[in-house]
């Protein structure tokens, strides 16, 4: 991880775009379990927000991260999967989006066999939920993946779009139409660390020159309205993701702040 993205007071530059992350603890909370990742050798970027208890949601958070960063390091897409290592035929969205999922498989075992030594059940175990882009080298496209509830959003041609689906018993309750008893929003069918496996979601997208995206953890879309998210993003330019995304925090701070708020900004070339 590089060790400079949580501090850093200005965007980072990486291959064909500009990044900038803040993160807060709120008004409620007195420690900050979310964590972020701004590398610029990788072309990587990711939220992750924990669970568990500070001393083990932090932990778990701060450990994924380093697990994605170290295995996709460790792996590039570009080489043939390990499990065709005869391949003929070369599929590099495919074998991008194998090395993600294979990376989130990793931070999984990795946080799982820390919750077996500690002897923590699934219900009180460390966990975070995960979500990132990737762009590997020499590709055009970006690869995204997700685990829980944090969001990837993305606004091309003037308008917001969600990319990415929230793996939790509220979505899930809403998308079966049982509206009139919704669960708690906070409730997750997916999280790195509890269980042994996860069902990770890995998509690959082409980007536009002009696209910004935006992953954040629930403390800032639970309190801040698609519509205003949307605002905030049409004004921005690469030199002023700073201030944005510390204007995200600070409408959630406004609303309320009732959990760690964290926004990352990632603005492509042409704008």
């Amino acid at each position: 991880m590089d060790s400079d993205t949580l501090t850093r007071r200005a965007p980072l530059r990486l291959a064909a775009c500009s990044a900038f992350g803040h993160t807060d603890a709120g008004r409620v909370r007195r420690d900050n379990q979310d964590r972020f990742l701004i590398h610029a050798g990788l072309n990587l970027v990711a939220v992750a927000d924990g669970m568990g208890g500070h001393a083990f949601g932090a932990r778990a958070s701060a450990t994924a991260l380093e697990c994605i960063a170290a295995e996709l390091a460790a792996r590039p897409a570009t080489h043939a999967s390990a499990d065709d290592p005869d391949a003929t035929v070369h599929d590099a969205p495919a074998c991008a989006m194998r090395a993600a999922a294979d990376a989130l498989d990793h931070a999984n075992a990795t946080l799982h066999a820390m919750n077996q030594r500690e002897r923590l059940t699934p219900q009180r175990s460390m966990g975070t939920t995960l979500t990132g882009i990737w762009q590997p080298p020499g590709s055009l496209q970006l690869i995204s993946f997700h685990v829980g509830d944090s969001r990837l959003y993305r606004f091309r041609d003037g308008a917001l779009s969600q990319l990415s689906r929230d793996q939790t018993l509220y979505q899930q309750a809403l998308e079966r139409g049982a509206i009139e008893h919704l669960p708690p929003r906070n409730v997750l069918l997916q999280a790195l660390g509890p269980l042994p496996s996860i069902g990770p979601v890995v998509e690959a997208h082409s980007w536009l020159p002009g696209d910004r995206y935006l992953l954040c953890s629930d403390g800032l879309h639970g309190e801040v309205s698609h519509r205003e998210i949307e605002a905030v993003l049409k004004g921005v330019k690469p030199h002023g993701i700073d201030a944005a995304c510390r204007h995200l925090i600070a409408l959630a701070l406004d609303a309320g702040g009732k959990d760690n708020i964290t926004a990352v900004i990632v603005c492509f070339d042409g704008i």
